[in-house]
């Protein structure tokens, strides 16, 4: 720069924020889903007069999604413990499965989560 100029003024920039966390708005949905629609338990209990396979072929009918495998699991440990639980879900889907598995002949309650 030649002499007897000065030399402009730099701008000072703001500090730059971070953007906000998304993880609170995500927290605060799933606490508002959880007060408006409360997850409960279906419970499936052992019984003595259904076989394996048909408590299995129930599961199956029954739940969206439900794989072989872990139809056998929740069969498996109902029959060694009493009861297993078979899905978490909201009341309305619970009473609808809870339903449904009792039109097999099973033995099968609804609880809070």
């Amino acid at each position: 720069m030649p002499a007897g100029t000065a030399t402009p003024p730099t701008a000072v920039q703001p500090p730059q924020a971070e953007p906000p966390s998304v993880a609170p708005i995500e927290e605060t949905r799933t606490r508002e889903l959880s007060e408006l629609l409360p997850p409960y338990r279906v419970q499936l209990h052992n019984d003595e007069h259904n076989a394996m396979d048909h408590v299995v072929d129930a599961l199956l009918k029954t739940i969206p999604h439900m794989t072989t495998d872990r139809a056998a699991e929740i069969m498996l440990k109902a029959h060694n413990h009493g009861q297993a639980t078979v899905i978490t879900c909201p009341l309305e889907l619970a009473e609808l499965y809870r339903e449904r598995l009792e039109s097999f002949g099973l033995a099968a309650t609804i609880e809070r989560a």
